[in-house]
């Protein structure tokens, strides 16, 4: 049974202690940031490194706190009401047993069970009948047995991707699946689904005209409409200082700004940019001119909201010199600014949230970079049909459909059922950046 080694106070003691613990803790973390900070500066590079393990293993401390006030509410049920493991959550943990290399006596504590019961899955284990003790998935319908493996496989090896994102790169990749299948051959994973957001694609609507009559932008052709926003991101734990005034310092070290443009035709990330401190008009404008210089394109709209960088004169004459129509997206409208705001909160779930945030800002810049050429190249959006967005605004390549139900079509002349090999890599070295193909065996 696991024992709680939390800290109790002495009685007597006055309750204002609790809040100055508190108190301390964020002192020693902002004394650490700093720190940090300074480290991954320090032109001898022992000290850089020192910097960062210093980071990793402060990060894998907490998360074994937290492990362990989870492990603390689970002991509290008694031992005959605990929900029991799946049959296919009993091989999953009889795998990270010899991948580990635990005793009986260690899984069972890591995992609160017995260590006969571990010893008896490990007996069980080949088992036959259609119940066994510990299984592997079984199939689903008529769909042969490798498909539900891919498809269970894919969730596994990619948890960010959701049941109509899977139903799109296995198209892409040849085998034709609904969503609302998927949906039922992941009813039996450990980890239910997300739930997949829909997409707004409206285009942007101009604030500056409020009758209800207002003129609707449409994207014709890539780079006709870009999106620009700021967003703010956390290094560390920068934010959740409890008192006035740390709570107010979102500057480096203890935030990003990143500045995303996106395509509106074809969803792509034209370019992001990172900032110590909150960008000035001078900046953004330094910035689209390197894009405009890189693309070789000048977008005929730019819709952004009334920020401080673009509500102002100087992002006003520096349109008009580009011949560039800015626009404003209003505040609750559909499809004005929603197109932008889904791309960042895809960059902060499907990236920033999965890694340790550099301090560094070449760092920041170069996984910005990765996620960017990710996203264009190998990520399909459900808002074309599962295409990415290189490829609308290129030329779209129609993928090729295999059927692998044995018993459908009902014409045999028709049927196409191939042996497939699901392969899956990760995107120069990132593990929750996946590129995912499926070959002929």
């Amino acid at each position: 049974m696991i024992q709680s080694r939390s800290p109790i106070l002495p009685t007597g003691w006055p309750h204002e202690v609790k809040l100055a613990i508190l108190n301390v803790i964020s002192m020693a973390q902002t004394s650490l940031v700093h720190h940090w900070g300074w480290g991954v500066h320090h032109p001898k590079r022992e000290i850089r490194l020192q910097s960062e393990l210093d980071q990793l293993q402060s990060q894998l401390a907490l998360l074994r706190e937290e492990c362990r006030i989870k492990d603390l509410r689970m002991a509290a049920i008694p031992a005959p009401q605990r929900p029991r493991y799946h049959p296919t959550e009993r091989l999953a943990i009889l795998e990270l047993r010899a991948a580990c290399g635990w005793s009986l006596a260690e899984t069972a504590r890591r995992f609160l069970v017995e260590p006969d019961t571990i010893a008896k899955w490990f007996r069980r284990l080949d088992e036959p009948g259609d119940k066994p003790l510990v299984q592997n998935p079984t199939p689903i319908n008529k769909y042969p047995d490798f498909v539900r493996y891919v498809v269970q496989r894919l969730k596994t090896l990619c948890p960010i991707m959701g049941k109509k994102r899977i139903a799109h790169t296995l198209s892409r990749a040849g085998i034709k699946l609904a969503a609302s299948t998927v949906a039922r051959i992941l009813k039996e994973m450990p980890i239910p689904p997300p739930h997949a957001p829909t997409v707004k694609k409206d285009a942007a609507e101009d604030n500056n005209n409020t009758s209800p009559a207002a003129r609707v932008v449409t994207a014709r052709y890539p780079h006709h409409l870009w999106h620009i926003d700021l967003t703010l991101f956390p290094t560390l734990m920068g934010f959740w200082l409890p008192w006035f005034p740390f709570t107010q310092l979102q500057c480096w070290p203890y935030a990003w700004h990143i500045a995303l443009v996106i395509d509106h035709f074809s969803r792509q990330i034209v370019g992001m940019r990172i900032f110590k401190n909150q960008p000035s008009s001078i900046q953004i404008q330094e910035f689209l001119d390197q894009l405009i210089q890189r693309i070789g394109q000048t977008p005929r709209h730019l819709v952004s909201d009334k920020g401080p960088q673009f509500w102002c004169d100087e992002f006003e004459a520096w349109c008009k010199s580009k011949k560039i129509r800015p626009r404003f997206g209003a505040i609750g409208q559909h499809g004005s600014i929603a197109v932008v705001e889904r791309a960042i909160r895809s960059l902060k779930h499907e990236h920033l949230r999965r890694i340790l945030i550099p301090l560094r800002p070449e760092e920041m810049e170069r996984s910005l970079a990765l996620y960017a050429q990710w996203h264009n190249r190998h990520r399909p959006h459900q808002h074309h049909g599962g295409y990415t967005p290189h490829e609308i605004a290129t030329a779209p390549i129609p993928a090729i459909r295999h059927e692998p139900r044995p018993d459908w079509p009902l014409d045999p002349e028709s049927r196409r059922i191939t042996e497939l090999t699901l392969q899956v890599a990760p995107f120069a070295g990132q593990f929750h950046l996946p590129v995912i193909e499926l070959k002929a065996a």
